[in-house]
């Protein structure tokens, strides 16, 4: 019993360093939450993060279940989760673009309220358009996990995972929605959103053209 908590222990560590580490490359989760949380309130910024944790939530069930193994059996599913998940990052990043120069033709006021539904539905949906986050998932499974992993140790990794990412996202949120930032953010919003809009549409690009 108490080789097997160590070893469960053991595991753990070694996904918490893994997914960490992660979260430090900036990536779709990681523009989409800054953008919310410099342009809306901390709600809508906190509920979009909510999103991406549920997100998470997916792709670790998923991977703890074999989703590489069915990605190896059926390789046109993961090119249509690809190439979809592309087309929505670069719808994404499109419009952010388009929106910064109407925004300069305008009235120069900032973006649209999101609604707490669509907080969290773009939190979720730029987390679940990242196929890659789904293969990261499961070789992170794949490398650190037993051979014929309990269902507990499956819970605990996706519990220790999605904590890290509330944690991380949550925290990154916090920070950006203060009044200091804000109004930094403020003064240059139409270059860094054109910046955000460029980087998602590269990761589309990314998508496409990677294998």
């Amino acid at each position: 019993m108490l080789a097997d908590l160590i070893q469960m222990a053991s595991v753990l560590a070694a996904i918490s360093a893994i997914w960490f580490a992660a979260h430090l490359s900036p990536g779709p989760d990681f523009l989409v939450t800054i953008r919310v949380a410099m342009t809306q309130s901390r709600a809508a910024a906190l509920r979009t993060v909510l999103g991406i944790c549920v997100g998470t939530v997916v792709w670790a069930v998923a991977g703890f279940y074999g989703l590489n193994a069915l990605f190896a059996a059926l390789p046109w599913l993961y090119q249509a989760m690809k190439y979809a998940g592309g087309a929505y990052l670069a719808y994404l990043g499109l419009r952010m673009v388009i929106a910064s120069f109407r925004r300069l033709d305008g009235d120069g006021s900032g973006a649209a309220t999101l609604s707490d539904g669509s907080a969290f539905r773009l939190g979720l949906l730029t987390n679940l358009a990242n196929p890659k986050a789904a293969l990261f998932t499961a070789s992170v499974f794949a490398a650190t996990l037993p051979p014929d992993p309990p269902a507990l140790l499956g819970l605990a990794a996706t519990v220790v995972m999605t904590a890290i990412s509330l944690a991380f996202y949550g925290l990154l949120a916090g920070v950006l929605t203060t009044p200091r930032i804000s109004a930094g953010y403020a003064r240059a919003q139409h270059w860094i959103d054109r910046i955000a809009g460029a980087a998602f549409v590269f990761f589309a690009v990314d998508f496409a053209l990677r294998g």
